[in-house]
Formats: structure tokens, sequence, C-alpha cells
């Protein structure tokens, strides 16, 4: 069924490709998906064998041939691979676990290009300013290149370059991807309770903003002074360097220590692991309920134990942003979770989703409960991460909900932080620990006193 509904939908885009304004990448799509169709044929009727040694040969899956289409389609489809990568939970684990191959399988642009951008960006002057860059990157990502430096004055950097064209591919794949989901809300069974079109035009926004490195640059300044008026002081993002920012060129402060997933170094240091992530969970919370912004995508590789003894978020390339009334709801739901309200937890989702007609209620309820239940009361062990946000989307369109993207953006940061935590300090429970529960509710408290002022002084003010 896959394949026909696969099949149907390459005939669709190819017959539509004349018409449309990304017809180049229409072609792209149309081969490459005819070069996997006939693939797959090829596999299942065993003529694959007789081209690959019996040592090598391994069976097509499906998420295997997705990954290599998506391999084969460019940066902007290996992005959205990247995201299946890490964000386990949120994703089936087969999908997971095969696109992790294209975390480190992006391959680099040469060195030459990286000199040329630094030199078009901030000018031949300004560029001899960083010294000592190292011509082999410490990473390579789908959208940009990364290679640590120093400064003149000695100040270790890291300076993250764009991929030279990229803007152009990515808006001209979104267009694509658009289309895609599009035929999938239309042709596929219940596909718009999970709102296809709506994820890809959230992805298209986080692009858009992860193609602008100054608007990173301003959410890096915008956590650490957030940070800063809520007295954290060490809990921060890397210092962004101004006068070496623009839109394709990021120059920030290096940061020196362990992924919050160095399980076993972290343990052999003898580092508080455990105290470190319950300060920053409630540091992450306060950012959503005093000010609405906080970093939407802090898996392992973005949230470092640093050697100073700080905790540093980095890539603020994804942030969430939420106004009063999403604020609210989404603190609310919160709390509901962690105290296993699940009546005010169903409550919350309708009232930001909309009640579908013919709800049966009570058992929407039931079936919350048998989803999020786990992660209150089993341990890391026993907890199928892979399996938690699926069920939700399942438990949603059984009873024809369309889950809130802003609350499956909230519920995958709280699965890594509960992932982390339980691996560092199994008894610990990030959904009930008291020292977060409570102070979760004195927050939200703290954060409506505060709104509620000021709606108050505006009213006297216009009086």
């Amino acid at each position: 069924m896959f394949w026909y509904s696969f099949l149907a939908a390459f005939a669709m885009v190819f017959l539509l490709s004349i018409a449309l304004p990304v017809p180049r990448r229409i072609w792209a799509l149309s081969i490459y998906t005819a070069k996997y169709f006939w693939l797959w044929v090829f596999d299942a009727i065993g003529v694959r064998k007789w081209f690959v040694s019996k040592a090598n040969y391994a069976k097509l899956t499906r998420p295997v041939l997705i990954r290599m289409w998506c391999e084969d389609m460019g940066p902007t489809f290996i992005k959205f691979g990247q995201i299946v990568a890490s964000s386990s939970g949120m994703f089936p684990d087969r999908y997971v676990k095969e696109f992790q191959k294209v975390l480190d399988r992006v391959k680099p642009f040469p060195f030459a290009e990286v000199k040329r951008t630094l030199d078009q960006e901030l000018g031949a002057e300004k560029a001899a300013q960083l010294i000592d860059i190292d011509p082999q990157q410490l990473a390579s990502a789908s959208i940009a290149q990364v290679h640590t430096a120093k400064l003149k004055d000695g100040t270790p950097v890291v300076i993250k370059v764009q991929r030279p064209g990229i803007i152009g591919r990515c808006m001209a794949d979104m267009k694509l991807m658009r289309i895609l989901a599009r035929l999938v809300a239309r042709f596929k069974k219940n596909a718009e309770l999970a709102n296809p079109v709506g994820i890809i035009d959230d992805f298209t926004n986080t692009l858009s903003e992860e193609l602008d490195f100054r608007k990173e640059a301003a959410n890096l300044q915008r956590f650490n002074d957030i940070m800063a008026e809520l007295d954290h002081k060490n809990i921060r993002a890397p210092v962004p360097h101004s006068e070496f920012i623009t839109r394709k060129v990021l120059v920030m402060e290096r940061f020196m220590g362990l992924r919050v997933d160095s399980y076993d170094e972290i343990k052999a240091r003898g580092i508080d692991g455990e105290t470190k992530l319950v300060v920053g969970l409630r540091a992450w919370f306060q950012c959503v309920v005093f000010y609405g912004f906080f970093h939407g995508d802090v898996h392992a590789g973005n949230l470092m134990l640093l050697d100073n003894g700080d905790l540093g978020f980095l890539d603020f390339g994804i942030v969430g942003r939420f106004d009063d009334a999403a604020r609210y709801l989404v603190t609310d739901y919160m709390i509901a979770f962690a105290s296993g309200n699940y009546r005010r937890l169903a409550e919350i989702i309708l009232e930001m989703a909309g009640r579908p007609p013919d709800l049966e209620f009570d058992a929407f309820v039931k079936d919350l409960g048998e989803t999020y239940s786990p992660l209150l009361r089993l341990s890391f062990a026993e907890v199928n991460y892979a399996d938690f946000l699926p069920g939700i989307q399942k438990t949603a369109t059984r009873h024809r909900v369309k889950m809130p993207n802003e609350f499956i953006l909230i519920t995958k940061q709280l699965l890594y932080f509960d992932r982390y935590a339980k691996a560092l300090a199994p008894k610990l429970n990030v959904f009930t620990d008291p020292r977060l529960v409570l102070g979760m509710m004195q927050d939200i408290q703290k954060a409506r006193m505060q709104t509620d002022a000021k709606k108050s002084a505006s009213t006297k003010a216009v009086q």
C-alpha cells in the first residue's frame, strides 16, 4: 500500500511539473522517486541480489529507501532527516535509527569556499582578524559548516559558515515539500489530523530563520539576557561576536565540555549531572512561562556540561515563541501532565485544538492517561521513548483531535530532559520531581500576577 501511494504521488507530481514554479526540483523528485521505486521492485522480486555480493546484500527496508532518497534530494531533505534522527520519541524508532546515518554523512564543502564566503561577507580586512582557522571542519551540517579559530587577541571562537547557494535551493525544496504534504493530506486517510501541511509550514518558517545567522545571534543574546534577568549565573549560550555576524557568517564563543549524554565520562569526572539538569530544566521552563521564548531543540548535541561547571545551551537556530494565551495553555498543560490530571489535560488540548463533533470525552481522557502515564511511573530502562509521541498522535487520531503543534514541541523538549535525567540519575523523574513541579507552579503564579499587574496598569493609563 505504501508503494502504491508513493508511485501515485510520483505520477501526480510529474504531471504537475510543467505548471509549477520549481520545475528543476520537480524533475529531480520524479527521477529519484522512480529510481527508488524500481530499486524496491527489483529487491522485492530478487533481481537486486544478482548485482550485489552476498556479503554486502541486505534487504532494503522502507526507512533505508526513504533515507537514501532524502540523501539524493539534497540538503533540505537531509535537514528534515536530521530532525527525525534527533527526535527519538516523535518518530518510530526504526526511522530514528536509520536517519541517524545522515547526521555525520553530510559532505563538507571545500575550505576555499569557507574563505571565500568570509571575505565576501565580512570583507577581506575584517576576515583577516580571524586567525588559526582550522581547515578541517569541526562539524558539517546540511545548512552550514563549523570551523574552530581564534581572534587576534587569542580568544577561541567557532565560525559558522553557510553552504554556498543553500538559500535558493532550500526555498525551492520547501515549495516542493508543501506540494507533497498537500498530496498526503488529500489522499491518505486521517492525514489531515496529523496536519502535514502545517508541519511543513512550521519547518519552512524554522528553516527560513536558520538561514539567517543574524537571527540566531539575536536568539543567543536574548537567551543570555533572560538568564541574567533570572539570575541563572551558570546557565548560558555562546556569546556572539557582533562585529563578525552577517546573514551567512556567525562567529561566537567556543564552548569546551561534555555532551549531556556522555554519561560514563560525566560519572567518571564526578559531575553532579542530576542537579545541573534540574536547574537547567527549571531555567528552560521559566523562559517559557515568563517570556514565551525557549530553545526548541535541546537534543544531546545542543546541551553541554562545560568544563568551568556551567550548563551550556547551543544552536539557537530553532526557538519557540508563544503569545500570552498560548504560553498559559502550555504551562497548564505541563502542570496537568506532571500531576497526572488527564481530565484537565484533555480540556486544555481541546481548548487549543477545538472539540471535534461526537467526541467521547471520557474515552479520550482514558486514552490520554494510558499514553502519558508511563512517563510518570516507569524507569529509564522501562520507558519506550520511541513510541511516546507517535502514541500521542495515534490517540489524537483515534478521537479525531488535531494535536496542537505547540504541545508536541514542548513535549519533545521535556522528553529530551527526562531521558538525560533518568540516565544520569535513575530515580529522578522530571515530571514528578517536587523541586521542578512546585517550582513550576510558583513560576506560573508569579507570571500571571505580573501579567495581571501589567493589564491593570495599562487600563489605568487608558482611563
